[in-house]
């Protein structure tokens, strides 16, 4: 089992920045992803970006140059950090570890992000 908490979700201004920040504990093996999926209301959960345990990473192209994501292997932990922020972006963002063999996945609860004009 692994437990994700999520922290750093907030009310911003178009241009502004947040910085999302999940910790994972629990049995963490590799090789694994850590990453950032967002959801609104009627719509499928999207996936935003993911780094992998092997360093790589991939974006969904409507962040790509804006948002960026890293993990700290030794802290267990995946930051994402959300600069030129814009109202598309507004969304419920849960944070998501898949280990890469087993296929298990785990999501934590979830941090609104909204993005005022």
């Amino acid at each position: 089992q692994v437990q994700l908490v999520e922290s750093g979700g907030g009310l911003v201004q178009a241009g502004g920045s947040l910085r999302l920040s999940c910790e994972a504990s629990g049995t963490i093996s590799s090789p694994n992803a850590m990453s950032w999926f967002r959801q609104v209301p009627g719509k499928q959960r999207e996936l935003v970006a993911s780094v992998f345990s092997s360093g790589s990473t991939k974006y969904v192209d409507s962040v790509k140059g804006r948002f960026t994501i890293a993990r700290d292997n030794a802290l267990n932990t995946v930051n994402l950090q959300m600069n030129s922020l814009n109202p598309e972006d507004t969304g419920v963002y849960y944070c998501n570890f898949r280990q890469l063999l087993l296929g298990h996945e785990y999501w934590g609860q979830g941090t609104q992000v909204t993005v005022s004009t």
